[in-house]
């Protein structure tokens, strides 16, 4: 999981700033506490690869950290209705955020998200130049999905 979600971005990271590329927006992951015990590998492949972004373009990356993505997912041919449980999920959430300060547990509170709220924010965040730099949580990814673009 490590070569995938570690050096695989790192080696994109990397190529964008040799190129010149101003802007990054990397979809990293919420910590999960617990969980990222038993997915060390992804874990510390996505740490890994945002240290790399926040060194190479300390001006212009944006790390979106959502928890659970929901939307329809397509598995072959079949349709996964994901928001039948993350949406409802979503909004109880919403209203628990200060359960995400608990000790151990508090990360399993991280509301989940729409697909469409982070792509909307990462597409607001690679072509707004006033879009500012650094890490953006769950809360910030609901934040600003729901702002107008300027």
């Amino acid at each position: 999981m490590y070569k995938i979600n570690g050096t695989a971005n790192i080696n994109a990271i990397r190529a964008a700033s040799e190129k010149g590329v101003k802007r990054f927006v990397y979809i990293s992951a919420a910590d999960f506490g617990l969980a990222k015990y038993l997915l060390s590998g992804y874990y510390e492949g996505k740490r890994a690869a945002e240290t790399e972004l926040l060194t190479r373009f300390a001006y212009g990356g944006i790390i979106l950290r959502p928890g659970f993505i929901y939307g329809t997912r397509s598995v072959g041919n079949m349709k996964i209705p994901l928001g039948v449980f993350g949406s409802p999920m979503e909004m109880v959430l919403q209203q628990a955020k200060p359960l995400n300060q608990l000790p151990l547990v508090g990360p399993l509170f991280t509301p989940p998200v729409n697909v469409e709220s982070v792509a909307k924010v990462a597409v607001r965040a690679a072509t707004d130049p006033v879009f500012p730099p650094g890490i953006v949580d769950v809360h910030g990814i609901q934040r600003y999905s729901q702002q107008k673009s300027r």
